[in-house]
């Protein structure tokens, strides 16, 4: 399986993903430039986390500007795979490819700790290694981390089993601590906690692993 890491202007954690590709799972992977306009030959997309455009105006809301953007959309509208972390996350809400949105934390403050969540739903092509209502560690750094939607999406979440991960406790104020959700395709997940952080022992954690783990298998099924 091939991946692209795609790169902003700002971006600070493409390279935590790029390692946890090339030595987490050993898979190909390549830095993408946000000025390329074609994905062609790449199987999933990963959108990292940082600043991207410095975070002016809004989070992610200059990104979708780029012309690599685009071919996001179409990666995500064939169903193929598509994981937006933090800042990622960010941009796919700005998208529009994934529901809600992101905003400051309830107390208006960058916080930079390592959480436990829960899995929500474990058959998913990123969840599919854990167990449902598994608890593991993983690190957030956000300042506009907190995630929010309206009771009506909220309940179309719940319905669609699109929430895939929540905080064990009020992190940020996220509405019903929520801090992963996917399209409903379930192609799309958009997460705030960083797993590319959390990918060895040394670390401090390498829960984390098993979400790259969790996509190859899902690829393997599929080409099968």
């Amino acid at each position: 399986m091939k991946f692209a890491v795609v790169n902003f202007p700002g971006s600070n954690c493409d390279m935590d993903l790029y390692y946890a590709i090339r030595d987490g799972i050993k898979e190909e992977v390549e830095l993408v430039d946000y000025r390329e306009t074609s994905l062609d030959g790449f199987d999933g997309v990963l959108i990292p986390g940082g600043f991207s455009y410095g975070d002016y105006l809004r989070s992610g809301a200059i990104a979708v500007h780029a012309p690599v953007v685009k071919e996001i959309v179409r990666f995500a509208n064939e169903g193929k795979i598509v994981l937006g972390i933090c800042n990622g996350f960010q941009i796919l809400t700005e998208l529009g490819l994934l529901p809600g949105a992101l905003i400051r934390n309830e107390k208006s403050r960058f916080i930079c700790e390592t959480v436990t969540l829960k899995v929500i739903n474990d058959k998913t092509a990123f969840t599919n290694c854990y167990q449902e209502n598994e608890e593991i560690r993983i690190p957030i750094a956000h300042g506009e981390g907190r995630y929010y939607c309206d009771d009506k999406t909220l309940a179309e979440l719940k319905a669609n089993d699109q929430i895939i991960f929540k905080y064990d406790r009020n992190v940020n104020g996220s509405v019903d601590q929520i801090a992963g959700v996917t399209n409903k395709q379930k192609n799309v997940l958009g997460m705030m906690p960083h797993p590319e952080r959390a990918i060895e022992d040394i670390l401090g954690s390498d829960d984390g692993l098993k979400l790259f783990q969790s996509i190859i298998n899902y690829q393997v099924r599929v080409n099968n």
